[in-house]
């Protein structure tokens, strides 16, 4: 949470819960406490809300106190969130996005909108989404964060972003925070550089399928099919931990492949890419990331005998976000995407 929102947010009026001879609960516990959770220390906590670290620990102690409920076991200096934790976060955070909402109103109306995208959606398709904005409404006020899609769901949890695009599955436990919808469909492809040293020894295939018509009819390159146990035997350049595009190939490629020898985990595509152009061994990307690249004829598609890597891009978004006319403007057109 931005501190100059929460500094806004402790100077609210305390909240009446109806019972005049307790203490009240405050905004300022609970921007505290939201704090606490997410950065999981009082010191980080004083630091993101510029308060004294004895002025956290005392409203995080109101808190509790007003609530008949500990929200996190001290060990030591560390805090731990228990049980109760949450449920409280979860509420916590609805209070405050409703107020998040009021001060916001006005900007909203002005036609701001910040747009989070997982990194493939980010680099190949956000651009002419913001131009197809930009054509409907040239007086918007567009402001995007790009990043793997974990960091991404993390803005949209702490109400940093609208709505945002991303290439994996969110979370089981986000769906407490987030809504989601399916958006669009892609497919990851496993490539190689052509003519690669890691295929000497493997006999090209029949071009028969129209994927393989569509990936070599310009460049005239040999099609190739690899078993599991085969691909399990080259280096597999992959993106990291937390990325759309890692959580596929973890789920339909990896588990099917648990003598693999070697895999290396890099955060940019186009690195991938460029460490497959020097034969270091065969990436994984998404099909917008390589498309340019089939066509020319520098990388060649292989398939993977009974492995389909077919994923669904998604839209989310916080469950307490406000719905301003650019933001349903922007959804409208995604859906109406979907279904053309």
């Amino acid at each position: 949470m931005p501190a100059s929102t929460s500094q806004q947010l402790m100077d609210c009026y305390p909240l009446n819960t109806g019972q005049a001879l307790l203490p009240k609960i405050t905004l300022k516990q609970l921007s505290v406490f939201i704090s606490i959770y997410q950065t999981g220390s009082t010191s980080a906590a004083s630091e993101q809300l510029h308060l004294s670290q004895s002025a956290v620990s005392s409203a995080l102690t109101e808190l509790e106190d007003r609530l008949k409920m500990p929200l996190f076991e001290r060990i030591g200096r560390r805090l731990h969130r228990n049980d109760n934790a949450q449920a409280i976060y979860i509420q916590a955070q609805a209070i405050v996005s409703q107020c998040l909402t009021l001060e916001q109103y006005h900007q909203y109306q002005a036609g701001r909108i910040h747009i989070g995208a997982s990194t493939t959606i980010g680099n190949y398709v956000l651009p002419s989404l913001i131009q197809q904005i930009y054509g409907d409404r040239p007086e918007a006020k567009i402001e995007f964060f790009i990043g793997n899609t974990r960091d991404v769901v993390s803005e949209v949890e702490q109400l940093k972003v609208d709505i945002a695009l991303v290439e994996g599955m969110p979370r089981p436990t986000d769906s407490k925070l987030i809504e989601q919808k399916a958006w669009r469909h892609d497919k990851l492809i496993v490539f190689a550089k052509k003519d690669s040293k890691w295929l000497e020894g493997v006999a090209a295939k029949q071009q028969n399928s129209n994927r393989d018509n569509d990936n070599n009819k310009n460049n005239k390159q040999p099609s190739y099919q690899l078993s599991t146990k085969q691909l399990a035997k080259i280096p597999l350049l992959v993106r990291e931990p937390g990325s759309g595009t890692r959580q596929v190939i973890d789920e339909q490629l990896l588990q099917y492949m648990p003598q693999a020898e070697v895999v290396l985990a890099i955060q940019q595509s186009e690195a991938i890419k460029n460490m497959v152009r020097a034969d270091i061994g065969f990436g994984c990307l998404s099909q917008h990331v390589i498309e340019a690249d089939l066509k020319q004829g520098s990388l060649i598609a292989i398939d993977i005998k009974d492995i389909d890597l077919q994923r669904v891009w998604w839209m989310i978004w916080h469950k307490q976000r406000h719905k301003s006319d650019i933001w349903q403007q922007f959804v409208a057109g995604l859906i109406a995407e979907n279904n053309s």
